[in-house]
């Protein structure tokens, strides 16, 4: 399941966050790379450390994520991890690749069914860079407007094109979701919008009613809390 969700992050908080990373330190992120990923891995990320900044761009970030609907009903989320803030200037890109199965450290770790993506910056502000997911349809090509984030699951294999011009500035981070297997949590995801449908147009329908107490009911017998 592959899911685009626009304004996850409003106008005023991406100035705040943007003034943010101007005075900020990146690093080269094959730090944090695996060890395949080591090989085809070539961007910088954000520095991260316990200052008032990095807390308040986490906090921003997250909240707005986490707090979103259609990400909550689409996700289902157990664990997320921390947010890692990546930068690609000039001749960076990130090749193909899986995310790790498990990540996070001892005893706070966490298996990742689904990785988001959210943009930092327009895609008029650089050259290249699009976030290519492959499916079982063929190639997605993401390049979404600042604020906007893209959710997809964590064993698609992907790949972030060479930037040619400009620098391109995403935040990236992982769930795990109550409902392991992909395919139950597509089916919940589609119901659920069903049935915010008919809740809100009808919600004393027997269709509404009847949607409802489905969706209830499998969520009860799939979710692993």
């Amino acid at each position: 399941m592959l899911i685009q969700i626009p304004d996850v992050i409003n106008p005023q908080q991406l100035k705040s966050i943007q003034s943010v990373l101007k005075k900020s330190n990146f690093v080269d992120g094959k730090i944090s790379a695996g060890d395949v990923a080591q090989g085809v891995k070539k961007n910088e990320e954000l520095i991260q450390d316990n200052s008032p900044q990095m807390q308040s761009l986490n906090n921003i970030l997250m909240g707005s994520l986490i707090n979103n609907e259609t990400y909550k009903a689409a996700i289902m989320m157990k664990k997320i991890g921390a947010p890692f803030i990546a930068r690609y200037t000039k001749g960076m890109g990130y090749g193909g690749h899986i995310d790790n199965p498990i990540m996070g450290q001892m005893p706070n770790v966490y298996r990742t069914d689904v990785s988001t993506t959210i943009f930092l910056n327009d895609p008029e502000e650089y050259e290249g860079g699009d976030l290519v997911i492959v499916t079982k349809y063929g190639e997605h090509r993401a390049r979404l407007k600042a604020g906007s984030a893209i959710v997809y699951p964590s064993t698609s294999w992907h790949y972030v094109d060479e930037v040619t011009a400009g620098e391109r500035i995403v935040c990236v981070t992982w769930a795990q979701s109550m409902i392991q297997d992909p395919n139950k949590r597509e089916l919940l995801y589609e119901l659920w919008k069903a049935r915010d449908k008919l809740l809100r147009e009808n919600p004393k329908s027997e269709e509404a009613q009847g949607v409802d107490i489905s969706y209830i009911k499998l969520v009860q017998m799939w979710a692993d809390t």
